[in-house]
This record gives structure tokens, sequence and C-alpha cells, in this order.
């Protein structure tokens, strides 16, 4: 028999992602961990196929009691991904303590680990974009959320346990499935109900005279190219590392709006409000993944580009839902 695969956070944005393409892939012996809370983040599980469903504290508790079978691999995208969460004991609860349970008790086995790291460990990119774990101890987040992964990424390397576990620095994951994210969710997502709402796409104000209104850069990848990443490491178990999970391909705000209004049919129109001032600081003008060592892992596919994964999410689901 097929030992299970573990996926957490599979209520949510990623994870949900995951679990459908293991579903098209032939599996279904999954244990899917999440909070479902009191909102509709239920309906992501909706076309699903999985044993079982815990949440967290009922599955940390079956590992510990033994009461789980052996396991073929855990899958780490459960976390509070708010960058603007303020009670820094949850987040040590939450995304670090967690996190190094569930790595440790694999590691006692022969599990495979494989965990969500961020982007926001790289903070305000100052120190580049570099995932060797050589260079980790130079990086400095912004925010409280971004420390809590990193401390993660700290202790792994701290114990040298690099070589049997994954490690995915994620940037900005855009695509279907995120509906549930609030805030949190992608700027295509909030792009599109607002032309939908009002023929027009707010933008933060640069407050950099190096950027102009709009010009910002991220590192925008699609979720089916995230989920391919992901899903390398379960297919290829030898070794391990800590990976960048972005493009190398840095790409504006205003190009990636402007994508989402082509992708309805529509002219760009484009107003620039100020900054929270909660956020001026803590802000990331740039970021662009270094894709050196995922390909000397073996991950040759190529990406998506932003355009045609924006007219994919735009047409193919965000339309769809509205209807």
């Amino acid at each position: 028999m097929a030992k299970q695969i573990v996926v957490t956070g599979a209520g949510g944005f990623i994870g949900r992602n995951v679990v459908a393409e293991l579903n098209a892939r032939g599996c279904d012996d999954l244990i899917l961990v999440d909070s479902m809370g009191h909102d509709d983040k239920w309906s992501n599980l909706l076309g699903l196929r999985y044993e079982d469903i815990l949440d967290p504290t009922q599955f940390l508790a079956s590992l510990e009691n033994g009461k789980l079978p052996e396991l073929e691999a855990i899958i780490h995208l459960g976390a509070c991904s708010a960058t603007t969460e303020r009670d820094a004991d949850f987040l040590l609860r939450n995304n670090y303590r967690y996190t190094r349970t569930l790595c440790e008790w694999s590691l006692k086995g022969k599990t495979r680990f494989i965990y969500a790291s961020s982007a926001a460990t790289y903070g305000d990119g100052s120190d580049g974009y570099s995932d060797e774990v050589a260079d980790l101890p130079i990086l400095k987040p912004l925010n409280m959320y971004g420390y809590s992964k990193h401390m993660v990424d700290l202790w792994a390397r701290r114990h040298k346990l690099f070589d049997r576990i994954v490690g995915l620095k994620y940037f900005n994951v855009f695509g279907p499935y995120e509906d549930h994210k609030g805030d949190m969710r992608s700027m295509v997502h909030k792009s599109y109900g607002q032309i939908k709402k009002t023929g027009k796409v707010q933008l933060f104000k640069s407050h950099r005279p190096d950027y102009a209104d709009g010009e910002q850069m991220r590192d925008f990848i699609y979720v089916k190219d995230a989920v391919a990443v992901t899903l390398h490491f379960l297919e290829h178990r030898e070794g391990g590392g800590l990976f960048n999970c972005g493009t190398g391909q840095a790409r504006s705000w205003k190009d990636l709006v402007t994508a989402v209004f082509a992708a309805m049919g529509l002219p760009p129109q484009i107003d620039f409000v100020e900054m929270p001032a909660v956020l001026q600081g803590k802000y990331q003008y740039f970021t662009q993944a270094s894709m050196t060592n995922l390909r000397k892992a073996g991950y040759a596919a190529p990406f998506t580009p932003l355009e045609d994964a924006v007219r994919d999410y735009v047409v193919a689901y965000l339309a769809k839902r509205s209807q």
C-alpha cells in the first residue's frame, strides 16, 4: 500500500492547488490539514479527493501519539501569511514552532519534508535575493511574518538539515482559490474586483525617487508554476535545500494591472494613492528571485509569462466566478 501524503494549509491558496494537482496525477490517499474557520474557506475543498481532513491541533496530536501510519511526505504550507500580523507570540507558535515540530517528526523516519518559507525573509532586498544557505544570517526581514519564516530557515541551517529537507521561498504567487485571503489576496484578484466596480485600479504612490509611481517591482509567479516547483521536490526525493520559488523576472505593478485590464478587454485606468503609514519603511520596492539553485536542482520547466498567466486566471477563473 502506498504511503499517505500530508498537505497542511490544504484549504488555503497554494495548498488547495497542490492537492488538486496531486489528484490530477492520480494521488488521492491524502491527509489534509487546515483550520477551516467560520467563513467560506471550506468551499476550496469542493472537488478534491482525499482520505481525511484534520485541524492542525488534531494532526499534531495524532503525530505525537503515533496514531498516523508512516507517511511518504509532509508538504507543509499552513501558516499565517498576513504580513501585517502584529501578534509576535502567535506567529512564533503558528509559523515557527509548528513547522519545527513537523520537521523534527519527519526526520525521525523517512518522511519527505517540504515547507513554505517566503520571499519576505529578504527584507528590503538590499542584501540581494540569493537562496544560498550560507547567506541566511545577513538577511533582515521587515515584518514579524517574514522573521517567523526566517527563523525556520536559520534553525534548519544551524542543524545542517538542508541536505534532507526542502524549503521553498515563495515570491508573489497569484491564481485561483485565493478568494478567502482578504487583504492578502494578490493584486490581480484585487484589481479585477476594482475594475468590475469602478473601472479603475488604485496603486500605491512611490515614496522613493528612484521608482516612479506604479513602477515598484515584484517577481510574480502563477500558482500553477509554484505548484509544479513544489511537487518537483516530491518527485525527486534525493537531497534537499533551500530554493527560491519565483520566475527570476521582476515586473512592475503597472505591468501587472495593465495585464488585468487587457484580459478584460479594457484600456488601463490607474489612480495612484498614498501608501498607508504602517507600510512605509516596510515596503519592498524590488524583488527578483535568483533561480540558479532551482535550476541546478533539476527544475527545467519554463515559467508562464506574466500576461499569459494573468489572462488565464482572469478568463478561466475570475470571470466565471463573477457570473
